[in-house]
């Protein structure tokens, strides 16, 4: 018999089907046996009768999470048993014949269990089929598809951009070594910066959404070793204004598609959808920023040459408050804080045409306007005691005419952990990794987690 899926067994009833998938519950009512049976689309629950001699004999072997091929007939709950409102909560299927395809072991923890961090990640296999599991990668694969749909919507096209490069396209950020090549090590790249620059004098516009590695030794809520970073870059801008309102017409899209297509998960992580202004997203440059935080909030920030983590928080519950947003853009970072690429403001000496967009406390997005000459690219990358040599590939594209340009980087695990309200970033990385952590945690001689780095909570 070909095999219906769950979600839509509604359109069965009063015929005899077949499902496959998991089991999800077990319930034992004497001459009964309930199960909920969980695939791809949904949840059903099934019952079997004592009558049905062999497959109530094979029910009761079954645990949670054992894989089964099911038949039986989909009928109407008993009218005080119906769930209105929930999905398949009206029906239920009487099983006259199961398969077991796959058993599975005592589970270690309950399914509807609260587990603390390290025993879901050391258990993630398992972990992962939570209904919570489910719901954040769900929610995560919409945001990436919005990204996309987004993007090419504005006339850009896609590119997947390597893993291995020659070099560091943050000029100072920790990368990771690759012992192979003869002459000269590679590196695990730490931003696809420098090649989606080169692909503005392709397409003119161009985006990637590849993994991107940072080997900075952090061991906090906020950092990972591996995350996958939603990219883009455009020509023919006039400043790094444009590239904001392309990144926010991008993200509204994303967090409008997340809240059309998930709201039944968004309520079940208690999570509520962003406030989105109707106006634009507020914008203030990094030193105005610094004095409404220590105005409104005390403390000491004004001259620094970035926001803190709490400094981050509370200009985002300043924008709150003050613009009904739960997004702001914070601009003009000093030339010192920002890579050697990074336009200066010629209006405003010593700072940058670069932004940082903040979501519910969290930065979430870095961009800006790049330098597009050639002389004036090399000279910065000498003022960085860097060899512009090291970077003489990327240079071409400089040498044979580059537009106006800029682009942005978002971290998509940093937007899911601020869409769901998650404390630890890890919550929403599919497989992190991190100084403690490549699937199982890596332990010291001595058998204690590594824990080196500065902790930020």
């Amino acid at each position: 018999m070909e095999r219906t899926l769950i979600a839509g067994l509604t359109e069965h009833v009063g015929k005899t089907v077949s499902i496959s998938g998991w089991v999800e519950v077990r319930r034992d009512h004497g001459k009964l046996i309930f199960l909920d049976i969980r695939d791809r689309s949904g949840v059903v629950q099934a019952v079997v009768m004592q009558k049905e001699v062999d497959a109530f004999g094979t029910a009761e072997t079954l645990r949670p999470q054992f894989v089964v091929s099911v038949e039986g007939g989909v009928r109407e709950r008993p009218e005080n048993m119906q769930k209105e409102g929930e999905a398949n909560g009206t029906i239920e299927m009487s099983l006259t014949k199961i398969e077991v395809l796959a058993a599975a072991h005592e589970l270690p923890f309950d399914m509807d269990a609260e587990l603390n961090l390290d025993t879901y990640l050391d258990y993630l296999p398992l972990a992962l089929r939570t209904q919570s599991g489910r719901d954040i990668f769900a929610i995560q694969a919409t945001a990436t598809e919005a990204f996309r749909t987004a993007l090419r919507e504005l006339d850009f096209t896609e590119f997947q951009s390597p893993t291995l490069t020659g070099g560091d396209a943050e000029g100072g950020a920790s990368a990771f070594k690759v012992d192979y090549y003869h002459d000269k090590p590679a590196f695990l790249a730490t931003s696809p910066q420098f090649y989606k620059q080169i692909m503005v004098g392709v397409y003119e516009r161009a985006f990637s959404t590849p993994k991107v590695f940072r080997g900075e030794k952090h061991a906090t809520t906020r950092h990972l070793s591996e995350y996958s970073s939603l990219d883009f870059e455009m020509g023919f801008i006039t400043d790094h204004t444009d590239v904001m309102a392309v990144l926010e017409k991008t993200i509204r899209h994303m967090v409008a598609q997340v809240v059309e297509r998930h709201s039944d998960a968004l309520a079940r992580c208690e999570a509520e959808p962003p406030r989105v202004p109707s106006a634009p997203f507020p914008v203030l440059k990094l030193a105005e920023a610094q004095e409404i935080i220590e105005k409104e909030f005390g403390g000491s920030a004004v001259g620094e040459p970035d926001l803190e983590p709490e400094h981050e928080r509370q200009i985002c519950e300043w924008a709150l408050r003050e613009k009904e947003s739960d997004f702001i853009f914070i601009t003009h970072y000093p030339v010192s804080k920002r890579p050697f690429y990074t336009y200066e403001d010629e209006n405003d000496p010593g700072f940058t045409k670069s932004f940082d967009l903040i979501f519910r406390g969290l930065e979430i997005t870095t961009g800006g306007q790049r330098i597009h000459d050639y002389d004036m690219l090399v000279g910065k990358i000498k003022e960085r005691n860097l060899n512009p040599e090291a970077f003489s590939f990327y240079l071409q594209a400089f040498k044979f005419g580059m537009p106006p340009h800029g682009g942005a980087a978002t971290g998509l695990e940093r937007f899911t952990a601020r869409m769901l309200g998650l404390p630890n970033i890890k919550e929403a990385t599919l497989f992190p990794r991190d100084m403690t952590r490549v699937d199982t945690r890596l332990a010291q001689d001595d058998g204690r987690p590594a824990q080196d780095g500065a902790l930020d909570r």
